[in-house]
């Protein structure tokens, strides 16, 4: 296992208090402006730390080396967070680990060539296809946060529909897009959605769930998503191990670039990412590949492996597997 980062932010990346209050408004701004990038990733590969709008630089920690890769592992010290993660798969029955229309059997392993991404089970390969809807030109953004059972049904269509979302996280107390949810729709509530490919914006989760089936799906509602009561009640039951994980601000330096995460909905491994992007307030990609999505030979391409979460930092470059460094490295970076 990679060692321990140092949660401990270096005191030269402390930003002026005074001067850190004031740019809120101005890089609440300068994010809005954010061209939404293409379904195809990438990463900064500049050797000057990027400087945000605050005057604030951003670099990788001390002496940091990103983890080897190991599948189907978990860190000794993460085992309960992971299990506690899980309940998910159980209250849920795997709702967002599939995306729509998928389909799997098993191939001999020579039918699929060793540069095709495909799950190896004794000796033979698992091949899945799937039946996608009309894909957004730019990704969806999304005003939410992580311990929001209205904001967890959003997320799992997501992953069925395997949209990727720039996410814009609103932790309670978060100083720049609680607010920004104001200005927009007049309401603080969450989830809320802005699709740029049709300039259509609105709240309530059941409403956007029709909306992205409607316009990037075949019209259904999943099962699952369409219980009402019962599905908003089982999304609360699933976050139950993690309760209130996700849902409060920490301080911290806002990028000057929304960083990427490879991820799906009911892995554990990602929710546990996700629950510190959202506390540090940090606006990410979510670049959605439950099993069938075609993202995730994507990912295997781009990475040489194909396992979830996956971070890429444009802002210091870094490009990581590994939930437990990640979120060490989340908050060695990036708080305050």
């Amino acid at each position: 296992m990679a060692g321990v980062l140092n949660s401990t932010v270096t005191p030269t990346f402390r930003p002026n208090p005074l001067a850190h209050k004031a740019s809120n408004r101005n890089r609440r701004a300068s994010y809005l402006k954010l061209s939404a990038q293409s379904s195809t990733p990438s990463v900064s590969t500049k050797e000057e730390p990027p400087v945000s709008s605050s005057g604030l630089s951003f670099s990788p920690p001390p002496n940091f080396k990103p983890p080897q890769p190991k599948p189907f592992s978990v860190r000794s010290d993460k085992f309960l967070d992971i299990l506690a993660g899980s309940l998910a798969l159980i209250f849920r029955l795997g709702t967002g680990a599939f995306v729509s229309g998928y389909s799997a059997s098993f191939v001999p392993k020579n039918e699929i060539s060793s540069d095709q991404y495909a799950l190896e089970i004794a000796g033979f390969k698992v091949k899945e296809t799937s039946k996608l809807g009309p894909r957004p030109e730019k990704p969806i953004d999304i005003y939410e946060f992580e311990s929001c059972p209205f904001c967890r049904k959003v997320r799992e269509i997501v992953a069925i529909l395997d949209l990727d979302v720039l996410y814009y996280p609103c932790p309670k107390n978060g100083p720049n897009f609680r607010p920004k949810v104001v200005e927009m729709g007049g309401k603080r509530q969450f989830p809320y959605m802005v699709d740029p490919n049709t300039g259509v914006a609105m709240y309530e989760s059941d409403d956007i769930i029709k909306y992205l089936v409607g316009k990037y799906g075949d019209g259904t509602v999943p099962f699952m998503l369409s219980l009402g009561l019962l599905t908003t009640l089982t999304e609360g039951f699933a976050m139950i191990g993690r309760m209130g994980k996700g849902s409060s601000y920490t301080p911290s330096k806002l990028p000057p670039k929304p960083l990427e995460i490879w991820a799906y909905e009911p892995s554990p491994f990602c929710k546990v990412v996700r629950e510190v992007l959202v506390e540090l307030e940090l606006p990410h990609i979510l670049r959605s590949c439950a099993r069938g999505s075609p993202k995730r030979q994507i990912l295997f391409e781009k990475a040489g492996h194909f396992q979830v979460p996956y971070l890429e930092d444009p802002n210091t470059g870094v490009q990581m597997f590994e939930s437990a460094e990640i979120v060490e490295y989340l908050k060695a970076t990036y708080a305050l």
